[in-house]
């Protein structure tokens, strides 16, 4: 267990070496956004606070099917998948800034997993000492795999790959630090992050905390408005870019079946998950790659209950593809392929699952404004037959909107 001595080595050592992005332009990332944006804004008239107001939201009709020939009602999915609310700004000082963001559906609430209707995704507060160093002190995102730091509201497709549902280490409350130097025309990213381990429910910390490191490298460049975090080439990029990124998160003696998210379990357990990802653009084409793998020393366990429950210990491989039909159109076709292995230690309650999707996206106004039509077919144990036991296709039309 950690003394306070320990700990504050720890923290002075990850706002020293582990930190990560920044740009003196706009940025889509971990902090506050404050400059060039849209919303709804409120400026102090001393110019002591500023406050931007943005909203957006996802309607969206799924349906599955796993027999092959049911269309019955309960194939479809017909909901709101996601209602949020984020205010970022500055107080005092542009230096201090800080970021709230609410979600109001149930699926944005954690509620399935721990019965409490919490509808905080991000508190958080930064400090700017540098245009390339900050660090923040609150709950936010991790630094984790790309897919899950990029937002929900500046995918291809509908939702996330079945690599990130099973592995990302999502939010969490801690410190984090945020670095970003050049190397001649070269820009590195370094991230880091020592949180609670429990993610956004958790109350009082247990024995253990979580540790988290990330790097990224971009050798051709710096991409048109923080590109590398928003999937398809809507910029249309004149010149290659390329991002390489990884990293490592030590989950020590968490109490959820996921880390910082999942059932609570009746006896602790270490997780380990190590993810590399890089993302391409040129000319309306991007293709992006995430490996993700995650270790675990017992990953069979029980609930506070005594059902058993298990946390995902494997590997897996996401892959998407798409080009932007024409600049000025607005149409884009995807591809996604997505491959999850699990462990011989968790066999009896998982098994070897493909994913191959299609996407045609209509963007109105970028990401803000933007039809969805997916279509997906999922395979067990490499068994290609729709009436194989825990295979399906289905399809899913979205919409999404924000300002």
């Amino acid at each position: 267990m950690m003394n306070h001595r320990s700990l504050t080595l720890l923290t002075l050592c990850i706002f020293l070496s582990l930190p990560a992005i920044l740009y003196a332009q706009r940025q889509r990332d971990e902090r506050a956004t404050v400059e060039d944006f849209d919303g709804i804004e409120f400026t102090g008239d001393d110019s002591t606070f500023y406050i931007n107001f943005r909203f957006r939201m996802q309607s969206r009709l799924k349906y599955t099917s796993i027999s092959g020939n049911d269309f019955g009602a309960e194939s479809f999915e017909a909901r709101i998948r996601r209602l949020r609310l984020r205010m970022d700004g500055y107080i005092y000082n542009p230096k201090l800034t800080y970021t709230i963001q609410l979600g109001f559906t149930r699926g944005d609430q954690d509620y399935d997993d721990t019965d409490v209707p919490n509808i905080v995704r991000d508190a958080v507060v930064f400090y700017h000492f540098t245009d390339n160093f900050y660090v923040a002190f609150g709950q936010n995102k991790l630094p984790g795999n790309r897919q899950r730091v990029n937002s929900s509201g500046e995918l291809q497709f509908a939702e996330r790959s079945l690599v990130n549902a099973n592995f990302n280490i999502d939010r969490d409350f801690g410190i984090k630090a945020y670095y970003s130097p050049m190397l001649g025309e070269i820009p590195f990213h370094f991230k880091g992050a020592i949180s609670t381990g429990e993610g956004r429910v958790a109350n009082v910390t247990d024995d253990g905390l979580a540790y988290t490191g990330r790097a990224e490298v971009l050798p051709l460049g710096a991409f048109t408005n923080g590109g590398d975090y928003v999937e398809g080439d809507l910029e249309y990029e004149e010149t290659p870019k390329l991002s390489i990124g990884g990293g490592y998160s030590f989950n020590d003696r968490t109490t959820r079946a996921g880390g910082q998210t999942g059932r609570y379990l009746a006896a602790p357990m270490t997780l380990k998950t190590s993810f590399y990802d890089a993302i391409f653009k040129y000319r309306g084409w991007a293709y992006q790659v995430e490996y993700m793998k995650r270790d675990a020393a017992d990953p069979v366990g029980t609930d506070e209950e005594g059902e058993e429950v298990h946390a995902f210990k494997g590997q897996g491989i996401n892959q998407q593809l798409s080009y932007v039909l024409n600049r000025n159109s607005g149409y884009e076709l995807a591809g996604r392929y997505t491959w999850i292995k699990p462990h011989r230690d968790i066999s009896a309650f998982e098994s070897q699952t493909e994913v191959v999707e299609l996407g045609l996206t209509k963007y109105f106004r970028a990401h803000r404004l933007k039809l969805q039509l997916n279509g997906h077919y999922q395979v067990k144990d490499g068994v290609y037959q729709t009436a194989y036991d825990g295979n399906n296709w289905g399809a899913t039309f979205q919409i999404e909107l924000g300002i």
